[in-house]
């Protein structure tokens, strides 16, 4: 077992490159079986889920490589050699290790008119149904059945159509959209998702040859074409990792220049930072965020974007830990994405949970223990408050953490954070 040992007492400060989205880099890969041929992706970012990734395109049959490019933070260019018949059918043993490999249907069904695809796995942060993939998928013309842990779908041709999500799904939109490139006619997804990340996987489409109008709004129109074509593209920056290093520069008093980082896909983020006392500013190459004093306490409601992240809220609590007053945090998104909380308790956080809401009094400082992480943002949450901690603050289950934050160690080091990585009996 793996585990972070961090102590506490350091401020981050320095610089640190934010590489590109893992949101975005793995459904980026996923959409390159569209087009036969070499697709080529950078700034992809060093993670363990491109890995899972690369090894789900190889069983449907593509040549995967990736390749570290020196100096950019952890990232790196991934080449998909796209057969012109790929395999249909992923293995439980991969899929269930990471949600995103359920992105392979769409431009499976779309492409090759099936797929056998095994119900994903993931971070355990509470019900994450396919209901709106599937009842889209057959909106479109696509038979669905599930059948031993598998979705099977069938489609001689996909045909265009009207579908209105019931919730802005980044997931059901991202399989949508690729699904409906190849089919007949147009489709029209109303209350889609606007996410930065949507936008790009539309960007890289559009490059590809299809016609897509709408991404980044809540209604995308996508006009049908009978092929697509393999591209070179760039991953969107990783806003969610840009967010971390900006609240553990606040947690910890620090100064940090966030390079790469986009203040527009973070505006939500950055306001709730400034409320609580830090400076942030935007620079040429990215954000600098700072912070003198103790912050202040600030109330979270997490949405779709452009709202609040779902995915910073463990980032949110841990910061609500160590601020002055009573936070009050809500999360709007995933219902057991407060399943860390007991973790940050062991540290003396003072939290108290009811339904989808979460009252957090701050305390001046965190105190050290063991603690375990549950995904992987939960996991970078609580290595924060380890450097707000007294002593030393053992994280386990590391291999969670070290699916979405390239060299993150590594990376803590470089802004003057003491930690490491440790090998556990277990």
């Amino acid at each position: 077992m793996e585990c972070f040992e961090v102590s506490g007492g350091a401020s981050l400060s320095g610089r640190v490159r934010v590489t590109g989205a893992k949101n975005s880099a793995l459904k980026l890969m996923a959409a390159a079986l569209l087009a036969p041929g070499r697709t080529t992706i950078d700034e992809v970012p060093d993670i363990l889920d491109v890995s899972i990734m690369s090894e789900v395109l190889r069983r449907l049959g593509c040549g995967v490589t990736y390749t570290p490019t020196p100096g950019s933070g952890g990232g790196g260019r991934v080449v998909v050699d796209v057969p012109e018949q790929p395999s249909t059918e992923t293995d439980y043993d991969l899929v269930r290790k990471m949600r995103a490999s359920i992105n392979v249907l769409g431009p499976l069904v779309a492409r090759c008119g099936s797929a056998r695809v095994a119900l994903p796995g993931g971070d355990a942060i509470g019900s994450r149904g396919l209901d709106m993939h599937i009842a889209g998928l057959e909106r479109l013309g696509a038979t669905i059945v599930s059948e031993h842990g598998f979705l099977v779908a069938t489609a001689p041709r996909l045909t265009g159509t009207s579908i209105w999500l019931d919730f802005p799904s980044v997931g059901a939109t991202e399989n949508l959209v690729t699904a409906a490139v190849l089919a007949r006619g147009t489709t029209v997804i109303d209350n889609a998702a606007r996410e930065p990340e949507i936008l790009d996987l539309c960007s890289m489409l559009v490059a590809m040859g299809a016609r897509i109008d709408g991404a980044g709004t809540s209604t995308i129109t996508v006009e049908g074409v009978d092929s697509l074509s393999p591209v070179e593209y760039t991953t969107v920056p990783d806003r969610i990792v840009a967010g971390t290093w900006a609240i553990g520069a606040v947690m910890t008093r620090g100064d940090v220049v966030i390079e790469g980082a986009v203040a527009a896909h973070l505006r939500v983020a950055l306001d709730k930072l400034v409320d609580a006392g830090a400076t942030v500013e935007v620079l040429p190459e990215g954000l600098r965020v700072a912070m003198a004093d103790r912050p202040r306490c600030i109330d979270v409601v997490t949405l779709p974007f452009p709202g609040f992240p779902t995915d910073l809220q463990p980032m949110a609590v841990a910061l609500a830990a160590v601020s002055t007053g009573t936070a009050l945090i809500t999360e709007n998104v995933y219902d057991g994405r407060f399943m860390f909380v007991n973790e940050l308790v062991r540290l003396g956080a003072d939290i108290r949970i009811d339904g989808h809401h979460a009252v957090v009094r701050g305390r001046e400082r965190l105190s050290s223990a063991p603690v375990v992480a549950t995904d992987i943002r939960a996991g970078a949450g609580l290595v924060l408050a380890g450097l707000v901690s007294d002593g030393v603050t053992e994280v386990q289950d590391a291999h969670h953490v070290d699916r979405g934050y390239p060299h993150f160690v590594e990376q803590l080091r470089s802004l003057g954070a003491q930690v490491k990585r440790t090998q556990r009996p277990g």
